[in-house]
Formats: structure tokens, sequence, C-alpha cells
């Protein structure tokens, strides 16, 4: 990687955007800058034309502005240029086909924005569902200790958005491997992906709050001081989809039994590499919760190896 983008650089390909821009944190902020010019340039390379923002340009809102690291809705529907792979694609397109009960999902930025970490999510996970098999090895390559073997592989899922039983709010993890037990029973093992995004300060509401601190007491996962660490910070995010994983182990009329949220990001992705180890230091029991690389992902060849190199290639700048 060659030294800071300049804003001659980031304007000349429509990549100048003050999103990028996180205060006191130069690096990150250089960082999540290179990820969308590096999705620009892959977008050229590859020869798909420039999206926009809006997404899809307002007839009378005059002249929408160009976004390097975008390609036009239509072109990106029509011809899943937003995915690496066939298989990725047809993931993405069998689960837009249903809707999940109160889902809240961005289509226009799954087939149109490079930088979306749930498509992103499609590219890295999505050719293990052409062979269950195929994915029951990559996951025990990648976490051994995960007991049982992959029965289904559901995107964008969550056991009940709204639903008073697991926490009644619209949390969904990004890939939830179900797992087939020994037993009888069911785990899962829920994914959360991130790229260019950084963690966020957003308060839970109130009326939910008591629902999270009983699934979080109940757990017995948590140290006494963590509500207080998570509770409205940067680190509600990670805690809620946490949770909500315990909420579906503690469901007595569901059959989990096994359970753990992964948060997947990049090496360079400082915000959640440290978020990650901040929130993994307020745990006492912390086989539910873990979080891995991206990069540590493909260096161990679960994934068929051409799509190890065009996910290299299309994410990851040297």
């Amino acid at each position: 990687m060659s030294g800071p983008l300049t804003e001659q650089e980031l304007r000349a390909a429509h990549c100048w955007d003050n999103e990028d821009h996180v205060p006191r944190q130069p690096a990150l902020t250089e960082f999540r800058r290179r990820l969308r010019y590096h999705q620009a340039q892959w977008r050229e390379a590859h020869g798909h034309p420039i999206g926009t923002q809006p997404i899809v340009p307002k007839s009378n809102a005059g002249p929408a502005r160009l976004v390097g690291s975008r390609i036009p809705l239509d072109y990106g529907r029509d011809r899943g240029a937003n995915f690496l792979t066939g298989r990725a694609w047809e993931a993405a397109k069998e689960r837009t086909s249903y809707v999940e009960r109160h889902q809240s999902f961005d289509h226009q930025r799954l087939w149109a924005d490079l930088l979306w970490s749930p498509a992103l999510c499609f590219n890295l996970f999505g050719d293990l569902t052409a062979d269950h098999r195929s994915a029951d090895r990559a996951l025990h390559t990648w976490w051994p200790d995960v007991p049982g073997t992959v029965s289904e592989i559901r995107f964008a899922h969550s056991p009940g958005r709204l639903d008073p039983a697991y926490l009644g709010n619209l949390v969904d993890f990004d890939v939830a491997f179900v797992l087939d037990l020994p037993d009888g029973t069911r785990g899962i093992l829920a994914v959360t992906t991130a790229y260019h995004g950084i963690n966020k300060r957003q308060p839970p509401k109130p009326a939910r709050l008591p629902r999270y601190r009983q699934v979080s007491e109940r757990s017995g996962a948590f140290a006494a001081e963590a509500m207080d660490a998570v509770n409205g910070t940067h680190l509600i995010h990670i805690w809620l989809a946490h949770v909500l994983v315990h909420s579906m182990l503690q469901n007595p009329d569901d059959r989990w039994t096994w359970g753990r949220h992964v948060v997947v990001h990049p090496a360079g992705n400082s915000d959640f590499a440290n978020a990650c180890a901040e929130y993994a230091s307020l745990l006492v029991e912390p086989s539910t919760f873990a979080s891995a690389t991206i990069e540590g992902l493909l260096a161990v060849d679960a994934l068929p190896s051409a799509t190890t190199v065009a996910f290299r290639e299309r994410y990851l700048p040297h």
C-alpha cells in the first residue's frame, strides 16, 4: 500500500466522501478512504459503470452525485456485478426472493454498493451454500471446536424480529450456520461481517432494556460491569447480536443448545479490532463469542482457491 491518498486523487475517482472521516483517528480515516478508492479501482478494472448518490436518482432533484464505489442499481441487479461467483449471486437472489417477518433489508445497497458489508458476506460465504459438506469442512477448519455438522445456511437471518421471546428488536445476523448436534438438538454459529463500517453509539430503547438485561444476566457470560460498558456505547451492536444468540439458547420452545456469535472484519479495520478485544474483555465465559479477521479466514484454504483469489483482489488492498 502506497502513501496516504490525496484529496485530489480521491475526487478524481469520485471517492471523496466526508463519511470516511473518523475524528482524531487519521489511520482509520485513511483505511476507510483506501477501501472506497480500491472498490472504485476494482469497478473500473472490471468494466462496470459508475453509480450515484442517491442510488436511484430522482428525475426532479437535479443531477445525482457520481460515486466511484457504486454501480447503477439495474445493472447490478441484472448482472450480479456486486458478487464474485455464481454461487454468491445465486445465494443473494435466493435470499431476496422471500421476506422474513419484520425484516429490514436494504436491497439497493446489496446490488449497487461495493462497500456494503452484507454483500461482502455473500461473497465470503456464498460458495458454501452449494454443498453443506463443504460448508461443514470450512466451518470446522475456521473453528475446530464447533460441534455438530452444518445443516443450513441462513443469510440476513433473525429467529424472530420484534418477537419478545427473543429480544423484541430488529437485530439479525449477516449469516447463520445451523448445526445438527449429536444429541438431536441444534447449534448456531451466527456471523456479523464488517468492512468499511465502524461502531457507532446507539442507546437502546428503554422499553427493551429490561429484556436485554434479563438475557444477559441469565447467560452467565458477562462480568458485573459489562452492562455499563456496553449499554449505549460503541459496543452496543456487538452486544445485541451476541445477546440475540443467548436469547435463542434460553428460549424453551426452541432446540438450540449451543451457540456462538462471531464478528469477521479486515485486519486493517482498527475500530472493529479494538471493539472486539474490548468486548471480549467483558466476558467471564467467552465460549459464545469470537472474532476473526478476513485475512485469517482466507489464509487456511477453507474456500475454493479461485474464490479466495477473487476475494482478495476485490476487498483487500495491498
